[in-house]
């Protein structure tokens, strides 16, 4: 007796990429709906977009709740449910953003289970002036990702616009310059940059996942 069996394409579930990041005058959300684009060109990945509430130092001052605008706020479960990451802060001092640190400084009960080991991750950031501390921001933020034993992907120099961009790109993650006014738009360097990180990392993240 033949058995058949039936293919049903609504059985097959794409693969979702979580985009995480901070942004205060909107140029870091840019490049996370550019990386967001590239992770979609990918066949049987999607992105999940979300970002962090700001901190302040005044104990009274809180953010609503659920955003009155853009993306959610990250759950920890949007860490664990998604097979790789896209991180994103501004620079702040060579360094990520507090709202981003903190939210970073809460996962330790992922760390205590192991639940990020083995997922690649990639970063991205924005600064104000060309030399603004982009490379180091970058490399702060792989920092907390090692420790949970994430595999950091950068950008390859197999991408022309890595050698030729007269603004930002960096071989450890996507960049963007953008102005002591924050009015700089995104070039087109930067924008290709910005998809060609999210698209290497849904590849590989596919890759890992099986």
């Amino acid at each position: 007796m033949l058995v058949s069996i039936l293919y049903n394409p609504c059985m097959i579930t794409d693969k979702e990429i979580l985009v995480l990041y901070y942004s205060q005058h909107g140029a870091t959300k840019q490049m996370a709906q550019l990386i967001a684009r590239g992770v979609e060109q990918v066949p049987g990945t999607i992105a999940r977009l979300r970002t962090v509430p700001r901190v302040s130092a005044v104990c009274e001052a809180t953010e609503p709740a659920i955003p009155e605008a853009g993306a959610p706020y990250a759950e920890f479960s949007d860490l664990e449910e998604c097979i790789g990451l896209a991180l994103g802060s501004p620079t702040r001092f060579g360094n990520m953003a507090a709202a981003m640190k903190y939210f970073w400084d809460g996962t330790s009960s992922l760390w205590m289970r192991h639940a990020l080991s083995g997922k690649p991750a990639a970063l991205f950031t924005s600064s104000s002036s060309m030399h603004g501390g982009q490379e180091s921001t970058l490399l702060s933020m792989m920092l907390p990702l090692m420790h949970h034993g994430m595999l950091i992907t950068g950008i390859p120099y197999s991408e022309p616009e890595l050698t030729s961009t007269q603004s930002g790109g960096t071989p450890y993650g996507a960049s963007h310059v953008a102005g002591l006014a924050s009015d700089q738009a995104i070039t087109d360097a930067e924008k290709k940059l910005c998809i060609a990180l999210g698209r290497r990392l849904a590849q590989i993240s596919l890759k890992l996942a099986g």
